[in-house]
């Protein structure tokens, strides 16, 4: 095992994590972000229940790359959470409200009205939440010894702001087509092909291709460093045996978690038809 890199490994665990959390629970954050534009409830009800099936375990992404962090790079957790408090709780906020959201607005009456606005400004905090928070990352923080030192609201900047409306943006455009340079160039392009000839597969498929491009191109532009400008993942590893312990888990469960999610989206192919519930 001494010829093994586990933190380099790990790595690539939670950046796959991540990355299926993007594409997964982007799309449907789009839907809710594109929610206002819809031209009456049946449209709403129509682009609720396309997403209703799969929303929650989309999110499951979140919590194995989450929990990944935590267990194989703890310090990065000492320095990223006092850092970015307030907008991991944006994120958090943003998604237990459109949860809620989803679940009532079909129950409810005169009020449904209320839970349409909940369910997309639910979706739209945590976008947004979430490209900040990239944008903090990008610019860094203020560490001495693995510690945090800078201010409560330095993750809030001209920046990330416009990162975070990028992200709203980018989910967006894979909401809408659910209902590196040379190569983003070119999956744009197969994007606006797609929608000219109406297409139905080609244009989401080529959103994805752009996203996976600019992830990319996030990781490209900032290894091998966890906590910019000064820490790399091997500094912020946790201990071998930590690592393999936890590896030999994942393993198992990264397989799982790839077969159910088949599984839902295979169930629940299909056009959703006007009329059809939540439940």
């Amino acid at each position: 095992m001494e010829n093994i890199d586990l933190t380099l490994i790990w790595v690539a665990i939670i950046g796959f994590g991540v990355f299926m959390y993007v594409l997964m629970d982007g799309f449907d954050l789009g839907v809710g972000v594109l929610f206002p534009f819809a031209p009456d409830d049946e449209s709403r009800d129509l682009m609720m229940n396309s997403v209703a099936p799969v929303w929650d375990g989309n999110e499951t992404w979140l919590i194995l790359g989450g929990a990944g962090l935590l267990a194989a790079f703890p310090l990065i957790y000492a320095v990223f959470l006092p850092a970015l408090y307030l907008g991991v709780f944006l994120m958090l906020a943003g998604l237990i409200f459109r949860g809620i959201a989803f679940e009532f607005r079909f129950k409810s009456g005169s009020s449904k009205h209320w839970w349409d606005r909940s369910f997309s400004l639910g979706s739209t905090v945590a976008a947004l939440a979430q490209g900040v928070v990239i944008g903090a990352y990008i610019q860094g923080f203020e560490v001495v010894d693995w510690k945090y030192v800078g201010g409560a609201f330095d993750w809030l900047t001209p920046f990330t702001l416009m990162t975070g409306i990028g992200v709203v943006v980018g989910y967006a455009l894979l909401g809408a087509t659910w209902t590196v340079p040379l190569l983003t160039a070119l999956a744009t392009f197969w994007v606006w092909h797609g929608i000219r000839r109406r297409s139905e597969a080609i244009p989401f498929i080529g959103s994805m291709a752009l996203f996976a491009l600019f992830y990319l191109g996030i990781l490209i532009s900032m290894w091998p460093y966890a906590v910019p400008p000064d820490y790399t993942f091997w500094d912020a590893a946790s201990d071998p045996g930590s690592q393999l312990f936890l590896l030999l888990g994942v393993l198992f469960l990264i397989p799982i978690i790839l077969a159910y999610t088949a599984l839902n989206y295979w169930v629940f192919r299909g056009k959703v038809k006007p009329g059809s519930g939540h439940h």
